[in-house]
């Protein structure tokens, strides 16, 4: 039986754990080239400015109870959104309070042009954040409602894109009480799994979050889930090929956990996956320029596609008919999912570069065998252990208050 997630009211056991090492072939692999890299570097390199203050990060944590404090109230329910997932751990999104009523806006300053030139990450984190926002609510005894894009996509003259306005009231009824527990117990999970399957049960609690608007599919045996690994793979390579996709790279890859806490975003190479000497040769990869840089690449997609071939499942949402809150809608979809899965015990993992390309989606969908359905989100379920998580800029930093 899977274990089950039980919330935690304080901080994790942080005791040292003393472990035997095993060696398999791809760890032996790893240290070696490592070693070989070791020797062939220069004396010196020149590493990016360190940010010289911490910015106030938001704690993973919530309250049982909404504040009775109007103020707090607020705070308490962007507190929530912002602990959700997005692209890069860029966290493009800004919150306006104006009369009663909640704006999630988006933030041009954080999105990423290359990775991302549709917007449709940046909109699915936004989604994210939103989902997130009304679980607390219902949680908290509150009825949330919703209006998407309140000017469209063009939004207001001058002004971001505003993803969506929410409101609510108190009710009697409080509801999704399980997924509230997990929104800080969640995390985006990029280690390697055990290659266990998930039982047919977890199978279906998974699939009733995903709203009618979307759809999800799944791939469980291991050759689907090798072909999807080669498509992975293929476009993880194309995509760092690409300059504009490595300068977004440059701009959110942080170079320890200890500047991604000072700068309150973006990830580390080990947050992708690739640990230990096999994250020095992933970031000369993701990274412009270096002399390792074609022969990293190669590296990078083999390792990529190792780390979907160990899945235990894979599921892709996808959209058979796009409207303009598709995106915003399917980040509500995989924070459900996501949400649902913490819940049951599973790890899991979005994986966006097969599907942030028209070649990229194409690939996926023959691996998955859905036609006239657009690949929106790819990602890998399983069991593993539990990573910790990443920083977020603090709920101060990102709301505005219009009135009081």
């Amino acid at each position: 039986m899977p274990k089950k997630f039980r919330p935690e009211s304080g901080p994790s056991d942080s005791r040292a754990v003393f472990r035997t090492l095993t060696l398999d072939r791809r760890r032996f692999l790893v240290l070696l080239g490592g070693a070989t890299i070791a020797t062939a570097m220069p004396p010196a390199f020149a590493w990016a400015a360190k940010a010289s203050e911490r910015l106030p990060l938001q704690p993973w944590s919530l309250p049982d109870l909404m504040p009775a404090a109007p103020h707090d109230a607020v705070a308490a329910l962007v507190g929530a959104a912002i602990l959700a997932p997005s692209h890069w751990n860029s966290q493009p999104w800004r919150f306006e309070h104006d009369d009663g009523q909640l704006r999630l806006v988006l933030d041009p300053a954080r999105t990423l042009p290359g990775c991302d030139p549709d917007l449709r990450f940046a909109q699915m984190s936004l989604g994210a954040a939103l989902e997130n926002m009304l679980v607390a609510a219902r949680a908290w005894g509150q009825q949330p409602t919703v209006q998407y894009l309140p000017w469209g996509l063009t939004s207001r003259p001058g002004a971001p894109l505003v993803a969506a306005t929410v409101g609510w009231q108190p009710t009697e009824a409080r509801r999704d009480g399980a997924l509230f527990a997990a929104i800080a117990a969640r995390r985006s999970n990029a280690r390697t799994y055990e290659g266990r399957g998930i039982t047919i049960t977890e199978r279906a609690a998974l699939h009733s979050q995903v709203p009618e608007e979307i759809r999800l599919h799944w791939l469980e045996d291991k050759r689907g889930i090798a072909r999807a690994a080669n498509a992975v793979s293929d476009a993880v390579v194309a995509s760092a090929r690409d300059s504009r996709v490595r300068a977004d790279h440059q701009a959110w890859l942080r170079e320890s956990d200890g500047d991604a806490r000072r700068r309150g975003d973006g990830v580390t190479a080990e947050r992708l996956g690739y640990d230990g000497p096999l994250g020095w040769v992933a970031e000369r990869g993701l990274r412009p320029g270096g002399h390792f840089r074609r022969w990293s690449l190669g590296w990078l997609g083999h390792e990529t596609g190792e780390l979907v071939r160990a899945s235990g499942a894979l599921a892709l949402l996808t959209a058979p008919r796009r409207t303009d809150s598709t995106a915003i809608v399917a980040g509500q979809a995989y924070e459900r999912l996501a949400l649902k899965a913490t819940s049951l015990g599973l790890a899991q993992q979005p994986l966006s570069a097969v599907t942030q390309s028209e070649a990229g989606r194409a690939g996926i969908a023959r691996a998955f065998g859905v036609g006239n359905e657009e690949p929106l989100l790819l990602v890998r379920l399983g069991h593993a252990r539990t990573v910790p998580a990443s920083p977020r800029r603090a709920a101060a930093l990102v709301t505005s208050w219009h009135r009081a």
